[in-house]
């Protein structure tokens, strides 16, 4: 009898085990079949189309694993320079319910901190979130806001005095920034502490559309401005062409807040590495999409700088880049 209980003790067991498989497979298969979680990315600029920046974002983030069509996608919203635009931009994004929205400079992340207290903001080039009211604190944003600051106005000076290196004899330089902007305008107040420091006189280029830089390259021609520096504003990142051109006709040597400018035809500029910036700001997405909150997310600076010479542009005017002033460029454009 014991011999038969055995028996039936084994056959009992293999029908539990060959149950619990027949049980277990279904559920791994259902498991797999679970639709994979789309997140939606959202982007709001002032400026119109879309750019290097977003196109490096969007690679950056393939390569942190994030596919467009499969795992991720992405919504647009282009205000086209038209201010009023850009707060119904927002309220769209919001409406859309995406996961995280992506803004470059001040005037997009203030319209979109007023349109939601609960999507995640990620906000790039602001010059000084803390003030602007964005952020409480670099260290400990709170809020739905984290990003990555531009340090501009710290940088107003540094640019001046790059002017005076190439131009000893320099006493007038136009600045040229947007009063619509809460960063520019930021930087044009910096801008004349740091010319006093150097002994320099400036003329208030004070720009709100582009049908204005015409004239107002000409008033600082006839102020005697004899070089220029362009403040960050989304409006002049989206005429960088024709700045650069107005410049070179005027006979301006001028300096710009990032490389794009001098890879249009402008002279030379100096400002935080742009691929650093756009790497973190995908850390910063996949941070947020895993469960990290922006609150606890501190806003970062830049730790890299980028100064660019352009030798075609100076040849155009005449100008001579000092030896001392060229060994220090981290790229020579010839």
């Amino acid at each position: 009898m014991r011999v038969v209980g055995n028996q039936w003790s084994v056959v009992s067991k293999s029908l539990y085990f060959a149950l619990s498989a027949m049980l277990i497979v279904p559920c791994a298969a259902a498991q797999a079949q679970q639709p994979t979680k789309v997140s939606k990315i959202g982007w709001l600029s002032v400026r119109g189309g879309k750019n290097t920046g977003q196109e490096i974002i969007v690679r950056m983030l393939r390569d942190l694993g994030y596919v467009e069509g499969k795992n991720i996608t992405y919504e647009y919203r282009f205000a086209d320079n038209k201010l009023d635009r850009v707060p119904i931009l927002a309220d769209e994004l919001v409406r859309l319910n995406v996961d995280v929205v992506l803004t470059p400079g001040t005037t997009g992340a203030l319209a979109l901190k007023k349109a939601t207290q609960t999507i995640p903001i990620v906000f790039t080039d602001v010059t000084d979130p803390v003030a602007v009211g964005l952020v409480s604190s670099l260290a400990r944003p709170g809020g739905n806001l984290t990003g990555f600051t531009s340090v501009e106005t710290a940088l107003a000076g540094k640019r001046l005095e790059l002017l005076k290196e190439i131009l000893p004899k320099l006493l007038r330089v136009a600045v040229l920034w947007d009063p619509q902007n809460p960063s520019s305008t930021q930087e044009w107040k910096e801008s004349q502490i740091a010319a006093r420091n150097l002994g320099l006189q400036l003329h208030s280029m004070a720009v709100r559309s582009a049908d204005q830089y015409e004239s107002a390259f000409k008033d600082a021609v006839k102020g005697r401005s004899t070089a220029l520096a362009a403040s960050s504003t989304q409006l002049a990142a989206s005429n960088q062409e024709r700045i650069a051109s107005l410049a070179a006709k005027n006979r301006l040597p001028a300096i710009y807040v990032q490389g794009s400018f001098v890879e249009s035809g402008g002279l030379m500029s100096y400002g935080p590495d742009r691929i650093e910036r756009y790497r973190r700001v995908a850390v910063f997405v996949d941070k947020i999409l895993k469960g990290t909150k922006p609150a606890d997310l501190p806003v970062e600076q830049p730790t890299k700088f980028e100064f660019i010479v352009n030798l075609k542009a100076a040849k155009q005017i005449g100008l001579t880049i000092p030896p001392n002033v060229l060994a220090r460029a981290d790229k020579v454009i010839k």
